[in-house]
């Protein structure tokens, strides 16, 4: 198996076992979640005096790349807020990636930029787990009738890390 870890905090943000496409020239990977999970909270409505029928309550929705690597929902940015957020973003990443991945990143970078702003009102922004002020951020939007989110990194942000 393979983890993918944040290059600048070094967060696990996903892995291997959750399919994804490259998008933007290879600078963002998509993940299409498929279905919230049923996580069983470990209530006991009958044992604790309650109804035994009638709603389950000790269920909840959780999306599963969201609770398997506890990233953490930020507040959302304005376009003004994430323009700035990336300038410092770009800064801090570049030196961190060598040769043909560093030339690869400056090239393309403005471009996946630019396809997230028009998306800026709809995103979820999240990070790992640390909440670090440097880290990469997670996007995460609804397509239009989807149920499911959809989930944005920025690929050269990603360490791969055998298991």
């Amino acid at each position: 198996m393979l983890v993918y870890q944040d290059l600048l905090t070094g967060d696990e943000l996903l892995s291997d076992s959750f399919p994804y496409k490259e998008i933007e020239n290879g600078m963002l990977w998509e993940w299409v979640v498929k279905g919230a999970v049923d996580f069983d909270i470990g209530a006991n409505p009958s044992a604790e005096g309650g109804d035994e029928e009638g709603v389950d309550d000790t269920a909840v929705k959780v999306v599963d790349i969201v609770d398997t690597f506890r990233l953490q929902e930020q507040p959302a940015f304005d376009k003004k807020q994430f323009v700035t957020y990336m300038k410092r973003y770009i800064k801090l990443l570049t030196p961190k990636l060598e040769g043909e991945k560093q030339e690869e990143f400056k090239k393309n970078i403005e471009g996946a930029t630019k396809s997230l702003l028009p998306k800026i009102r709809e995103l979820q922004f999240f990070v790992g787990e640390s909440m670090h002020d440097d880290a990469s951020m997670v996007f995460a939007y609804y397509r239009e009738g989807a149920t499911d989110p959809t989930f944005l990194y920025f690929a050269h942000a990603l360490k791969e890390i055998k298991c």
